[in-house]
């Protein structure tokens, strides 16, 4: 039954600028418009709320609502909102309840197969989602709000496909600065640690080249999935650690050796920046057989600019002056890049070069 006490009871309308409705008669409309608002709180979810008998019943699903039908999500079932909610976007106080900036992700129309206490079905007409979706009440003692989500309709695009946990590394030769120069590009060697970077429903899992999982040794890195938010990719790059402003190997080991009760203690005196310098999956699309060009380009795109993360400077020819840059700033060398190389899962290519002090 529609209720809006807990709502209320959550709320305190001089401290928020949520909607806080009158106790009144609810409003009825047609019970078919939803709406989907990507909640940065202190956890990183997303708010699904269908109009219902005056309200908006909510759910709150913590990485978005999945795209395959064979992928089953948790979504928390939550109080029902006022419909006034469904417009709502703006930053709730820090904190007061749900605090964080709240804005409006999709929105649309939907139908009804099937609405009871333990079992919604619906079909979402989004500007961004679109399909039949099942939610589900896990029916357990301990925690009662506890549903789960799963599509039941093919993914929305044909060629849709599911996002990797690891691909094998591409690999440089190494090799003399290239005689036809304007067909590559240079990038600086940082003398990091290779790893790639999953970001899923705005989580991050970090695994390092030989594919074993380290999300734990660099818990700084858990805001760049949040940054991404409902965007999906894999990301392909290096980790370095700073010390006296410049990449030390030594400090990077101690990080990447550190015990977990060591990580947090760490993490001031031994930051670590992450350099992503390849995109390998993004949005249901791989991209290795895209060129190095296009999958630099899509890269920047992605505006990854953070305290611990940033995409590096790449240079498009020029690479006896990229190569001088690299050394005068204490670096060991850069890479050559074909501009038009595709990835190479696992394979050490001649089209990727170490240009070191030596080989210039």
């Amino acid at each position: 039954m529609a209720d809006l006490s807990e709502y209320r009871r959550k709320r305190d309308p001089k401290r928020t600028p949520e909607p806080v409705p009158a106790e009144d008669v609810l409003p009825r409309g047609d019970d078919d418009a939803f709406v989907i608002q990507e909640h940065h709180a202190r956890r990183l979810h997303w708010d699904v709320r269908f109009e219902r008998a005056g309200v908006l019943v909510s759910w709150a699903v913590p990485k978005g609502l999945p795209p395959l039908p064979d992928t089953t999500r948790l979504a928390v079932h939550t109080e029902d909102h006022p419909l006034e909610y469904a417009t709502f976007e703006g930053e709730i106080p820090a904190g007061e309840y749900g605090g964080g900036l709240m804005k409006i992700w999709d929105r649309g129309r939907y139908e009804t197969l099937h609405w009871g206490e333990h079992k919604v079905e619906v079909v979402l007409h989004g500007s961004r989602v679109r399909g039949r979706y099942l939610f589900v009440n896990r029916r357990s003692e301990q925690e009662k709000r506890d549903w789960i989500v799963r599509r039941l309709d093919p993914p929305q695009r044909k060629d849709f496909a599911e996002l990797p946990r690891f691909v094998q590394p591409m690999l440089p030769r190494k090799g003399n600065l290239p005689e036809d120069d304007d067909v590559w590009g240079y990038e600086f060697r940082w003398a990091g640690e290779r790893a790639q970077v999953r970001v899923e429903g705005g989580r991050v899992d970090i695994r390092d080249g030989d594919g074993d999982e380290i999300t734990p040794l660099y818990p700084e890195l858990r805001g760049l999935g949040e940054q991404l938010g409902s965007t999906e990719v894999l990301l392909d790059g290096e980790l370095i650690a700073l010390e006296g402003g410049k990449p030390s190997q030594a400090a990077l080991r101690r990080r990447a050796q550190a015990e977990p009760r060591q990580v947090k203690r760490l993490l001031a005196g031994t930051p670590v920046l992450y350099l992503p310098f390849d995109v390998l999956h993004l949005d249901g699309r791989s991209q290795l057989d895209q060129p190095y060009t296009r999958r630099r380009r899509r890269l920047r795109k992605l505006g990854l600019e953070g305290e611990s993360w940033r995409v590096p400077q790449h240079y498009t020819g020029g690479g006896a002056d990229v190569l001088a840059a690299a050394l005068d700033n204490g670096l060991t060398g850069i890479t050559a890049k074909r501009l038009d190389s595709v990835y190479e899962p696992g394979r050490r290519s001649d089209a990727w070069l170490v240009i070191t002090g030596s080989r210039r």
